[in-house]
């Protein structure tokens, strides 16, 4: 399938210059969006993933179907202040500042193997803090997913030597 056809351009969105891709289409198509779940379940299915991780909130959106369908659990990396337990916290850079990404302390056990799921990899700043929270508990992240993926932006450069699967790529 050419996931591309399910993508949404729109230029100058959050802010004049980006040239924001839309995955609400994709989602929309019933036919699109299991076709994309199911290529990235076999990627975790391969990878032998214990329990899938995603960061709030369009993780949430990939990566819960994919649990589900291989019959895994699912495990949310949050903002600070959102999950109600004992976490592990990291910070992190972004463009505009600094932001905290948490997870349950309990969430993942030692050894267990994780595929971090996102829609989109662009700098690569969220799902490298993702995998130091995975890491902080002893997980063992196996691979890393995508719907997408920002080639100009070179998030693949801070995650080297970690497995990385995307459904489309953009060079723009």
């Amino acid at each position: 399938m050419n996931y591309k056809d399910y993508i949404e351009i729109v230029n100058d969105f959050p802010s004049e210059g980006i040239v924001f891709k839309d995955i609400t289409p994709l989602m929309a198509n019933g036919e699109a969006y299991r076709a994309a779940v199911h290529d990235i379940a076999e990627y975790a299915k391969e990878k032998h993933a214990d329990v899938i991780v995603g960061p709030e909130a369009r993780g949430f959106v990939v990566g819960c179907p994919v649990a589900y369908s291989l019959g895994v659990g699912f495990v949310p990396v949050r903002k600070e202040g959102k999950l109600p337990r004992e976490v592990v916290k990291v910070s992190y850079g972004k463009e505009y500042g600094k932001d905290v990404l948490t997870l349950h302390k309990d969430a993942i056990q030692p050894g267990q193997k994780v595929i971090i799921t996102d829609d989109l990899l662009a700098t690569g700043g969220t799902i490298k803090a993702t995998i130091e929270l995975v890491e902080k508990l002893g997980g063992i992240v196996v691979g890393l997913a995508f719907m997408i993926e920002l080639t100009q932006l070179k998030g693949r450069e801070k995650l080297d030597n970690y497995d990385i699967f995307t459904l489309m790529q953009y060079y723009d």
